[in-house]
């Protein structure tokens, strides 16, 4: 008999929260992981990211980029984003980088999203993203330079209990060219990504979850020789505070990673300790 009350207590406890809960877009409900969700047709966004970047093997590093973006939904199940980004480095006695103490115009970009499969209508959804950018300084060290890379994504997602508990996976492929405007010199390199996460809703319009993510880096575009990688874990929080508003914010660290002929447990030469994310975001 106590475990049925128990039950009972359980499954009442359930459909209260269910009534209550917010109905919810999940673009960006997973912190650094995308959901499937694109906004209505007609519908604008404006967005504000900021992400940093802190801690190498030795030494003072920081680089906190902050960009602002405007989303517009042109057609059915296709969203376009333009973004421009400017960043702070602070860099001191880190082996292999320059000492620098600047702010800096960093980057244009365009996102683009094109879902293939609504998850509201099939057993997941489903998203193909193309991300193109164009920086004026390299993204690890500050230096001045042409990087011209791009962002392919193919981003899943899925609600594993109706309106409370939400899943994603996303792959991300990244090819960057980088022209150094000091020396003249080209550098070309390539990045691949795996990422999973959960969020769960406690109260209407308020998650908590987790993700976790899976990083290598390569020489050349074609993910060629393989450098480093890194495996970075940590907490997500979204909170939706109207019908327009909403934030969302990250922390990961890394946890495990190895360099190319490198020691150590941690790959500190193509990624960093630590990652920050806080977004907000509001249609108008």
């Amino acid at each position: 008999m106590a475990m049925l009350r128990v039950a009972l207590c359980v499954s009442c406890v359930l459909a209260v929260t269910l009534a209550k809960a917010a109905e919810l877009e999940t673009t960006h409900l997973f912190g650094f992981t995308f959901g499937s969700d694109v906004n209505a047709v007609g519908e604008r966004e404006a967005e504000s990211e900021a992400v940093g970047r802190f801690g190498k093997s030795a030494g003072t590093y920081g680089a906190i980029s902050q960009a602002l973006g405007v989303k517009f939904v042109p057609f059915q199940n296709l969203s376009i984003q333009p973004t421009v980004a400017v960043s702070r480095f602070d860099i001191s006695n880190v082996p292999g980088l320059d000492d620098r103490r600047q702010l800096a115009y960093e980057a244009v970009s365009l996102e683009l999203r094109y879902r293939l499969l609504d998850r509201e209508k099939a057993q997941f959804g489903l998203t193909a993203g193309f991300d193109p950018r164009w920086a004026r300084v390299d993204e690890i060290s500050g230096a001045p330079a042409d990087q011209y890379g791009a962002a392919l994504l193919l981003i899943v997602d899925k609600e594993l209990v109706e309106k409370l508990i939400f899943a994603a996976f996303n792959f991300i492929y990244e090819p960057e060219p980088t022209r150094s405007r000091v020396t003249g010199d080209w550098e070309h390199t390539s990045e691949l990504g795996l990422s999973a996460a959960l969020a769960a809703q406690i109260r209407p319009g308020v998650l908590v979850g987790a993700e976790v993510r899976y990083m290598r880096s390569f020489d050349g575009l074609g993910l060629d020789r393989f450098t480093g990688n890194a495996l970075f874990v940590g907490p997500t929080f979204y909170a939706k505070f109207s019908e327009k508003a909403w934030m969302s914010a990250a922390w990961s660290a890394q946890v495990a990673g190895h360099v190319h002929n490198g020691m150590g447990a941690l790959d500190t030469t193509n990624f960093e300790q630590h990652r920050a994310l806080l977004r907000f975001g509001y249609n108008f």
